[in-house]
C-alpha cells in the first residue's frame, strides 16, 4: 500500500522520519564512494610501474592494519552491548570490515601481477561474500524495525489524523477495546439488516477490499488492530475529529 492510502502526504513521510534513522546508510554510502575513488586511484597508481604496485602494496596493508581492526573490534562490541550501536551497528560495521579486507586483498593481488582470487583463497573469498550478504540482509533488517517503530509511535502520538469511523455490522463483533463504544440497533423492520453499531475507532489503511480499523485510544506498544471485508455485512461512516 502507498502514502496515498494510508493517507500519509510525501511531507509527513519526511517530517516523521528521524535524520539519524538514515545516518547509517549514508555514512555506508560514502564509505562506498570512498572505496570507488580509492580503488580508481590505486589503479592509476599500478599502472605507473614497479614503484607505484609496491606503493600500492604498502598501502593495502596499512589501510586493513588501520581499518580492519577497529571495525571489527567495535561489531563485536555492539554485538555484545558494551557500546550502543543500534541494529544496524554490528552488521554494519563487521560486514564493512570483511568488504574491507576483500577489496584490500583483490588491490594487492592485482598489484603483484596475479590473477584474483589465488588458488588457495577462493573458499575463503566464498566465505567471505556469504558473511557480507548475511550482514547486508541482517541490516536491511534491523532498518526495516527501527523504521516501523518510529512509524507507529508517530502514528499514535497523530491519530487524530487518521479519519474516524462509525462502524455498523450484521453480527456482533465483541470489541472489548477501551474507548470503543458498542450499541445495537433498533429493529427497524424486515430491511434493516444491519445491528450492530460501533463508535470510537479510526481508519488505518484500506487495501485489497480489507479495511484495517484501530480503537481511537491505540497505542504502538499493545494496540489492536480489526481487519475487516469490504462487504456488504459492514457499513462504513466516515467523520471528522
Amino acid at each position: 500500500m502507498d502514502a496515498a492510502t494510508l493517507g500519509f502526504s510525501t511531507q509527513d513521510l519526511m517530517l516523521r522520519s528521524s535524520p539519524a534513522l538514515y545516518l547509517p546508510a549514508g555514512v555506508l554510502l560514502c564509505v562506498g564512494l570512498l572505496a570507488t575513488v580509492g580503488y580508481h586511484l590505486a589503479t592509476r597508481t599500478m599502472h605507473s610501474g614497479a614503484d607505484g604496485r609496491r606503493t600500492v602494496r604498502r598501502a593495502c596493508r596499512v589501510v586493513a592494519a588501520a581499518v580492519v581492526v577497529p571495525l571489527l573490534a567495535l561489531g563485536f562490541l555492539a554485538g555484545f552491548e558494551v557500546i550502543d550501536g543500534g541494529p544496524m551497528g554490528t552488521p554494519l560495521l563487521i560486514g564493512g570490515a570483511l568488504l574491507v579486507v576483500v577489496l584490500a586483498r583483490m588491490v594487492a593481488v592485482r598489484a603483484g601481477g596475479a590473477p584474483y582470487p589465488l588458488a588457495g583463497e577462493r573458499a575463503a573469498l566464498g566465505i567471505s561474500v556469504a558473511l557480507i550478504v548475511l550482514c547486508s540482509f541482517w541490516a536491511a533488517g534491523g532498518f526495516a524495525h527501527r523504521k516501523g517503530t518510529a512509524d507507529a509511535r508517530w502514528l499514535a502520538d497523530n491519530l487524530a489524523l487518521r479519519p474516524a469511523v462509525v462502524l455498523d455490522t450484521t453480527e456482533r463483533l465483541y470489541l472489548q477495546w477501551p474507548g470503543v463504544e458498542e450499541r445495537t440497533l433498533p429493529d427497524a423492520g424486515a430491511g434493516q439488516r444491519f445491528r450492530y453499531r460501533y463508535r470510537g475507532v479510526r481508519l488505518l489503511a484500506q487495501a485489497n477490499n480489507r479495511m484495517f480499523l484501530i480503537p481511537r485510544d491505540w497505542t504502538w506498544e499493545d494496540g489492536n488492530v480489526l481487519i475487516l471485508p469490504v462487504d456488504t455485512g459492514v457499513r462504513i461512516t466516515f467523520h471528522p475529529g
